[in-house]
């Protein structure tokens, strides 16, 4: 399974209550704050109600680096 780093870019501060805690689901608790997680469709999911807020960056897979370091 993939995974991504998200990071909170902006601020919860006046944003509906379900961004909010959709945020702290994350993770996130403060501003440039970043996680690493699986992408699954219940964290993308979570990533699409508060996309507005984030930055979304996929990692490389351990197979890939392997690979690139093998060749």
């Amino acid at each position: 399974m993939k995974k991504i780093r998200i990071t909170l870019i902006k601020s919860v501060i006046d944003r509906p209550e379900t961004a909010k805690r959709t945020v702290i689901a994350l993770g996130l608790k403060k501003l440039n704050a970043s996680v690493e997680v699986e992408a699954t469709p219940q964290i993308l999911g979570m990533v699409r109600r508060a996309g507005h807020l984030l930055k979304v960056e996929e990692l490389p897979s351990v197979e890939t680096a392997v690979n690139e370091v093998a060749a």
